[in-house]
């Protein structure tokens, strides 16, 4: 009998040893390499915010140079008291409003992740502050478009409100799980980085801020030159460097995928660089520094949507590609004569529409194949273009429809338009009483 009773008693512990172990290898544990590699990509994309702000305040005039550098902190600070609040709960909670936009109260303060590891193991506050940081910078590059024409109040009125009501829904369509643009067609819109979510939002935005708000007092007669170049290129490598975090981050894993999205990364850059600087000895027979800024950003942007599914030979295609296209916008942009005061959609919406539709015809075989795989058939480069046209033309569409009305209210309420005699004086004097470089009359 006794022996009966410790038999069981052994099969009792061994059955919970198994049960316990099992559920043991089911618990999702951190992987301290994603976690470390995620951690620095959060780093080098926030290191981009300060890069643009230089990019950006080398390009003005003098006397608006803090005033400009100030739109790039003041998203840091604005958006980065939004997106814990709001921000993260809209672009990855469930599907609320038909899918418009996303919500999930335990998202608010981000009080409900606290002991949360995601299935990429990784602590979801990682995933939450990495997200944060294409939510702080896509408003800022929106500011390159009105440069030296705005009150700084009224610019941070609408960069909140623009970041809950056109980033956020966006971002919940291409990237939340259960958003139409993520589960569109095979394999959803490929935006493995911000093509659409980042870069077509802001540089349509930019563009029809620019149209609503009009031209710079004497722009286009009177000549409105860059007050550091210098500063300008330090801002653009900044931005590559911090780009590496950017695209690669973004694979939310540190393996062959994030690899693959460092080497394009690179390559695009150099290819967009190289092909703008060819462009300007046959065109000017000189190769500018600030053309050579511009090439490093039109390929950086157009990979940025393509990162994760075409091979190096794609990404050198894409840069060049993206350079020729946003130097004839730039170009059209003097004879059409609206005053995108810094190209913000010269190089980024068209960057970014070039980078999220030509990608189709780069795509690897694999993609493809996983693709036919997933509906069960076929699948052709030509339906995958359908779907990226399809995300881009919705993108485009709401984020200037949506982006027109904000500008329309900020305008009638705070305003946003600076008065003349301050935009006379300059932004560092009137909206901030400050100057750059303590000159006593700033050009």
């Amino acid at each position: 009998m006794l022996k009966k009773i410790n038999s069981s008693l052994l099969l009792l512990l061994a059955a919970m040893m198994v049960y316990n172990t099992g559920w043991a290898a089911e618990e999702v544990v951190t992987d301290t390499g994603t976690t470390s590699w995620m951690l620095t990509s959060t780093a080098l994309v926030l290191l981009m915010v300060p890069g643009l702000a230089m990019f950006y305040g080398g390009l003005v005039r003098t006397k608006n140079v803090l005033g400009t550098m100030m739109h790039s902190f003041g998203a840091m600070v604005v958006i980065g008291v939004l997106w814990p609040m709001l921000g993260y709960a809209l672009s990855f909670g469930p599907g609320i409003l038909g899918g418009l936009v996303g919500w999930e109260p335990k998202y608010f303060m981000l009080q409900g992740i606290d002991d949360t590891i995601m299935s990429t193991q990784i602590p979801e506050y990682v995933f939450a502050m990495f997200q944060g940081k294409f939510a702080i910078i896509t408003p800022a590059l929106i500011a390159g478009a009105f440069a030296e024409r705005v009150n700084f109040k009224g610019y941070l009125a609408f960069i909140a409100l623009w970041s809950i009501l056109v980033y956020s829904p966006i971002c919940h369509w291409v990237w939340a799980a259960d958003g139409f643009l993520f589960n569109l067609g095979a394999m959803g819109a490929i935006d493995f980085a911000g093509g659409t979510v980042v870069h077509i939002s802001s540089g349509v935005t930019g563009l029809v801020a620019a149209l609503f708000l009009g031209a710079r007092r004497g722009y286009p007669r009177n000549a409105m030159s860059p007050n550091n170049l210098v500063m300008t290129l330090m801002g653009a490598g900044l931005l590559w460097v911090g780009w590496f975090g950017f695209n690669a981050g973004s694979a939310i894993a540190s393996n062959l995928a994030t690899a693959r999205a460092l080497t394009v990364t690179q390559m695009a850059a150099a290819a967009g660089a190289f092909t703008w600087m060819v462009i300007e000895l046959v065109h000017h027979g000189k190769a500018t520094s600030l053309g050579v800024a511009s090439g490093i950003l039109a390929g950086l942007v157009a990979i940025t949507p393509a990162a994760g599914v075409v091979p190096p030979a794609g990404a050198f295609a894409l840069g060049a590609i993206a350079a020729v296209f946003c130097y004839v916008a730039i170009l059209l942009k003097g004879k059409l004569g609206y005053d995108d005061s810094l190209d913000a959609f010269g190089v980024h919406g068209i960057g970014g529409i070039v980078g999220a539709l030509f990608l189709t015809f780069f795509i690897r075989p694999s993609w493809m194949a996983d693709a036919a795989a997933k509906v069960g058939g076929t699948w052709t480069v030509w339906q995958q273009l359908g779907v990226q046209a399809t995300a881009v033309g919705v993108t485009i569409a709401y984020a200037a429809v949506v982006s027109l009305i904000i500008l329309f209210i900020v305008e009638k309420t705070i305003g946003l338009r600076i008065k003349e005699n301050d935009e006379m004086s300059g932004l560092d004097h009137s909206m901030h009483g400050e100057q750059g470089y303590g000159l006593i009359n700033p050009n």
